[in-house]
């Protein structure tokens, strides 16, 4: 998939941008090996170029309340199956946009994985609290930052003194490693040797049964409204198009390989599903009136608009879990790992 994205368009959000190309036939792509690091290096110059933006750009995005509805649904996530203490294992952990949300669930150690060297920085510089959109306290968690592509490098022997991980994150971006079935595959293992048994892998992506359905109803091989427009297609003839394929993956195909890897299914939701039961509970419903995605309550107060709230209905969110009793007692954090202040320096790199 290719796509030619909004200037103000969220990491690894499908719902934001104008243009996205996805490979049709879904499951696994067939490319080369060559090709596909080439395809992924594609990715990770896209976001690496993408500057973060001010509080105040941000909140002038004509697709904000759809940023803060994605962002409510991590919340929930986090909150759901984030415990004090937990040791976090974050892929494609981009800029750094859900580091609010592990310390919020009081964490204690984090480890963020991506391949855009220019996402891992501008993660650096949030976590350390310095830049002009990180009004706040300090982090209150160690943390170590690694620049890898983690649907191809073996994560399990380097993290070994880190491993277990209570909790793994992946928001937006597990669909890029269904381009090949080597890179699926990677992707999972990886997963499934760091978590501990018991642990948790929460997520979002695509949503492949909706996207279909809307292919099949649309004349073409193009559908969208005025917030997105996905059209599936092996060529590309726009000239303004950025070449950053993305994939469709089939859910059932999806958690039958998760299955060989031990992670059990644990909740599947489309976003519109998600969102109606999980804003009944108190809790979450006063985050959500915080956040703000549906407005505050105020009249005349802007909120998601009928294109954003289409849009949504294109994600899901998932849960899986490690098979096996959890550990009678939580491993402690190796202190020889993760700092409270980082340094380009300490950021490392991987290859594979």
């Amino acid at each position: 998939m290719n796509k030619r994205p909004r200037e103000d368009e969220p990491s690894s959000s499908l719902a934001s941008a104008q243009k996205r190309q996805f490979g049709a036939g879904g499951g696994y792509g067939e490319q080369g090996y060559s090709e596909e690091r080439i395809s992924a290096q594609r990715v990770a110059d896209h976001y690496s170029a993408r500057s973060n933006q001010t509080l105040e750009e941000r909140e002038n995005s004509p697709i904000i309340h759809l940023k803060k509805l994605n962002n409510w649904i991590k919340s929930v996530l986090v909150q759901l199956y984030a415990r004090p203490g937990d040791c976090v294992l974050d892929l494609a952990c981009g800029k750094g946009g859900d580091l609010i949300k592990w310390d919020k669930a009081k964490v204690g150690y984090y480890v963020g994985v991506d391949i855009a060297e220019g996402s891992i920085k501008d993660c650096m510089t949030r976590y350390n609290g310095d830049s002009d959109q990180q009004r706040r306290k300090k982090f209150s968690f160690p943390a170590r930052l690694i620049c890898a592509d983690c649907y191809e490098t073996r994560l399990d022997e380097y993290l070994c003194e880190d491993a277990p991980f209570d909790i793994c994150s992946c928001q937006f971006a597990m669909h890029y490693s269904w381009s090949t079935e080597a890179r699926a595959r990677q992707a999972l293992a990886n997963i499934s040797a760091l978590l501990r048994p018991g642990g948790t892998f929460i997520g979002t992506m695509p949503d492949a049964n909706v996207i279909i359905k809307r292919l099949r109803e649309s004349e073409g091989m193009e559908f969208g409204n005025s917030v997105y427009c996905i059209t599936f297609g092996e060529e590309y003839t726009e000239k303004d198009a950025v070449d950053c394929p993305e994939w469709v993956v089939p859910f059932h195909l999806f958690k039958l390989l998760a299955e060989e890897f031990d992670l059990e299914l644990v909740l599947m939701k489309n976003f519109h599903e998600f969102v109606h039961e999980y804003v009944q509970r108190p809790e979450f419903a006063d985050l959500m009136r915080r956040l703000g995605p549906l407005g505050d309550g105020r009249s005349g107060q802007s909120t998601l608009s009928q294109d954003e709230w289409e849009a949504s209905y294109l994600y899901l969110a998932f849960v899986l879990r490690k098979r096996g009793p959890p550990p009678s007692q939580r491993r402690a954090n190796n202190p020889n790992r993760g700092k409270t202040f980082l340094a380009e320096e300490d950021i490392e790199f991987l290859s594979i």
